[in-house]
C-alpha cells in the first residue's frame, strides 16, 4: 500500500518527529510504502530526525506523478495540497486543535478550524481529540493511535532512586517564554515563589540568563540529553493550557520523574492525581509553588509519585507497537468507504454561519466605533467653538475695560 504523508516542512518540531517516526516504522516493520511529501519548497531542510534516512522525501511536483492509496494531511496548511494528489482515499492526522495556536480572530485561526470540516477520515493521537472530532462530524469514526516512546532513548531505570534527605528538590521545566498556551512564564513565576530549597533547570529554546528562581538554563538538548536530564530530576513542572497528546511528562515518567501539571487537554491520557503526579489549579501560581514545596518536604510522597510514574511508563507502548496501530488505521482508511459528504457539509455550513456571524459582529463593532469617533469629534468641535466664542468675548470685554481706563486717565 502506497501512502503519502504530506508535511509543510521538515524543520525541527515534536509533531514532525512523530510523523517521521511513524513513517520509518511503517516502512521497516509493516510493508507500507510510506513517503513524505513536502507541500512547499524547503530552503534549509533539517535531516536530524532518527529514521528519516529510511523514508523517501518528495517534492509536491514529484508526488503529483504518483498514484497513492492513501494521502494523509498532517497540518492544516497541508490540506491545500492534499486533494491535488491522485489518491483513492484521503485522511488527516491531527495532533492538536491547530486553531488554538493562533490569536483569537486571526485569519489563520479561522482557516485552521475550518479544515476539520473536510470530508476525510481523521486519525489522532489523543482520545479527547477523537471525541471532539466525532462531535464535529457525527458518523465519521475517528481512528485513535497513541504515540509511542523511543524506549531505547528513554530507557527506564529498574527502580526509582530515593531522594536523599536535605537534597534540594530538583525541578525541570521546558519551553519558550511568551506563549500563553505553553505556560512557561507561569512556571517560572511559580518556582521563583518557592519557600523550600530547590534546584531548577529551565530547558529553553535559546541560551539566556537564568531568571529569578532558576539555577541553570540549558538549550539545544538532544533526546538522549533530555532523557539524562529527566533521570537527574525529581519533578517536571508543566503549566500548559493547550496540548495534544502531551508527551513531555510521559518522557519524564520513563526516567523516574513525576509531574506537577495543570489539567491541560491530554493530561488524562495517563496522569493520575496523587498516583503518578499532582494536578494544580489554573492560574493558581501560589498554590503551584506550595505544591512544589510539599514535594520538597515530603520525600515519601515524592517517592510514591515517582514510583507510580515509572509503573505508568512501563505499560506505555514503544514506537514499534504504536506503528502497528497506525498500520491498522491506514488499512482501515484504504478498505472502508470514505466518510459521508453530508456530515462534512453540515459542519462546513455551520462554520460558514459562525464566520458570517463573527464578521457581522466585527462590522457592527467597527460601525459603532466609527459613530462614537464621529460623535466625539463633533463634541470636541462644539467645545472648541464654545471655547473660541468665550475667548473672543473675554478679549472684547478686556479691550472695552482697557479703553475705559484710558479714558478715565485722560479725563474724558
Amino acid at each position: 500500500m502506497r501512502v503519502a504523508f504530506v508535511l509543510q516542512d521538515l524543520q525541527l518540531s515534536g509533531g514532525v518527529g512523530v510523523i517521521v517516526e511513524h513513517a520509518a516504522q511503517l516502512r521497516r516493520h509493516h510493508g507500507l510504502d510510506v513517503q513524505l511529501v513536502l507541500s512547499r519548497p524547503q530552503q534549509h531542510p533539517d535531516w536530524s530526525y532518527r529514521g528519516l534516512g529510511e523514508v523517501p522525501v518528495l517534492t509536491l511536483d514529484e508526488a503529483l506523478e504518483i498514484d497513492w492509496d492513501v494521502a494523509l494531511a498532517t497540518w492544516w496548511e497541508t490540506t491545500s495540497a492534499l486533494f491535488a494528489l491522485r489518491a483513492q482515499r484521503y485522511a488527516y492526522f491531527i495532533q492538536l486543535l491547530e486553531d488554538s495556536t493562533y490569536p483569537t480572530g486571526a485569519p489563520e485561526q479561522l482557516a485552521a478550524a475550518m479544515t476539520t470540516a473536510l470530508p476525510v477520515r481523521f486519525i489522532t493521537e489523543a482520545r479527547w481529540l477523537a471525541e471532539l472530532l466525532e462531535d464535529y462530524q457525527p458518523g465519521n469514526r475517528v481512528l485513535y493511535v497513541r504515540n509511542g516512546i523511543p524506549k531505547d532513548v528513554f530507557a527506564s531505570p529498574p527502580e526509582v532512586p530515593i531522594a536523599a534527605d536535605g537534597e534540594p528538590l530538583r525541578v525541570v521545566l521546558e519551553g519558550a517564554r511568551g506563549y500563553v498556551h505553553k505556560g512557561v512564564d507561569d512556571a517560572l513565576t511559580a518556582v521563583a515563589s518557592m519557600a523550600e530549597p530547590a534546584h531548577v533547570t529551565w530547558v529553553s529554546p535559546h541560551p539566556t540568563e537564568p531568571p529569578p528562581g532558576v539555577d541553570r538554563v540549558v538549550s539545544g538538548l538532544s533526546h538522549s540529553e533530555m532523557a539524562a536530564l529527566f533521570a537527574d530530576s525529581h519533578v517536571l513542572l508543566k503549566l500548559s493550557r493547550a496540548e495534544g497528546m502531551y508527551g513531555p511528562p510521559l518522557e519524564a515518567f520513563h526516567m523516574g520523574a513525576t509531574v506537577v501539571t495543570t489539567a491541560v487537554t491530554g493530561h488524562d491520557e495517563y496522569v493520575e492525581h496523587g498516583v503518578n503526579g499532582l494536578v494544580v489549579g489554573w492560574d493558581d501560581l501560589r498554590g503551584t509553588a506550595r505544591t512544589l514545596d510539599l514535594l520538597a518536604r515530603d520525600r515519601r510522597l515524592l517517592h510514591e509519585l515517582r514510583c507510580g510514574a515509572l509503573r505508568t511508563a512501563t505499560a506505555w507502548p514503544d514506537w514499534r507497537q504504536s506503528s502497528q496501530w497506525m498500520a491498522m488505521a491506514l488499512r482501515r482508511v484504504a478498505d472502508e468507504s470514505p466518510p459521508s459528504v453530508a456530515a462534512a457539509g453540515r459542519r462546513l455550513v455551520s462554520d460558514f454561519s459562525s464566520v458570517t456571524s463573527e464578521g457581522q459582529e466585527a462590522q457592527w463593532r467597527l460601525e459603532i466605533e466609527r459613530d462614537l469617533r464621529e460623535q466625539l469629534a463633533e463634541q470636541k468641535a462644539i467645545k472648541y467653538a464654545l471655547a473660541l466664542r468665550g475667548l473672543r468675548y473675554r478679549v472684547r470685554l478686556a479691550r472695552q475695560r482697557a479703553v475705559a481706563r484710558v479714558k478715565r486717565v485722560l479725563g474724558r
